[in-house]
């Protein structure tokens, strides 16, 4: 390649090529750092896949391989929960895991987040029971000190009481005795606003605050979509935003529901033009969410004018 500028890579394995496009970038070589790139990307897309979690963390150690980060990153947008089933739980690093966590990217339930990282915990402490109740205090140390570096990076506000009480709470003696007393205070306070509308110091270093409500009234987006979609909404359309939206996007407490008022439903109203206009005519400041069938690829679109069916127009500077 250096001599006559061409390079056949098609011999060569995945894992092969790796070591080349560090050695490429030890050597400043961008233009061959390039060609390594794209052909990763277009040849080995499964492999990355399956090797996500070292790829990931090889893309953010160089700023030359800006395009395996844009590819992961994409690949976290487009089906995070594939990415998380994919990352292995004795081999992770923590740096792999507390960056993909902080992502806003990275779609996916607290409680996920929560369970991942107790069966990393166990898996690299094999001796532990796999039952909770058969812990000693011992044990209890142990898998803290295994995974409390990644606790400030969980909401355990977002989950619900169920999840807190099945998932959580068998495992109490790992958290810190504020942090417990404050999450019993919450979840035994379910109608009411509690006082704890951010994080405690130990949970709320490095995570945006989120907040309580854990779902909306959707089958498609979580929690976490709807917040990254009012972000977008706000950044791009500031004079358009209902006041409710905005206060809630700089942390207002009020109760989610009442910023995502569902008004279809496929599933149960129907997909026809007709029955969308007569539940959505005259209704502004509208998101309308799609999922492609047999994907994971979800589409949409913010509306901020009214919509009609008798052919009229409406005006906006969006």
């Amino acid at each position: 390649y250096i001599y006559g500028g061409v390079v056949s890579l098609d011999e060569y394995d995945a894992p092969y090529i790796i070591k080349i496009l560090v050695s490429a970038s030890e050597l400043n070589l961008q233009e061959f750092i390039n060609i390594l790139q794209s052909f990763l990307i277009e040849n080995k897309s499964e492999w990355i896949e399956l090797n996500f979690s070292d790829v990931y963390e090889l893309s953010f150690e160089n700023s030359s391989f800006s395009d395996l980060q844009k590819y992961c990153n994409d690949l976290i947008s487009n089906d995070p929960d594939k990415i998380f089933r994919s990352l292995n739980y004795s081999a992770t690093s923590e740096k792999v895991l507390i960056s993909l966590i902080q992502s806003e990217k990275f779609q996916i339930k607290e409680i996920q987040v929560w369970e991942f990282i107790l069966k990393c915990g166990l898996t690299r402490n094999p001796e532990l029971p796999s039952d909770p109740k058969m812990f000693s205090d011992d044990d209890f140390n142990t898998l803290k000190n295994r995974i409390q570096q990644y606790v400030p990076f969980i909401n355990f506000y977002n989950l619900t009481s169920e999840e807190f009480l099945n998932k959580v709470y068998p495992y109490k003696k790992i958290l810190s005795e504020e942090l417990f007393d404050k999450l019993i205070f919450h979840f035994m306070n379910p109608n009411k606003q509690s006082k704890q509308s951010e994080q405690s110091e130990e949970t709320s270093i490095g995570k945006p605050e989120e907040t309580k409500e854990t779902n909306i009234d959707s089958n498609i987006i979580t929690l976490k979509h709807a917040e990254l979609i009012l972000k977008w909404i706000d950044e791009n359309n500031p004079g358009y935003l209902p006041l409710a939206l905005t206060r809630w996007i700089y942390k207002d407490t009020t109760d989610i529901k009442e910023k995502f008022k569902l008004l279809l439903r496929g599933t149960r109203d129907g997909f026809t033009p007709e029955k969308f206009h007569e539940i959505c005519d005259n209704q502004s400041h509208t998101l309308t969410i799609i999922k492609v069938q047999d994907s994971n690829e979800i589409l949409g679109g913010y509306n901020p004018v009214a919509w009609k069916s008798d052919n009229s127009y409406g005006a906006t500077k969006d």
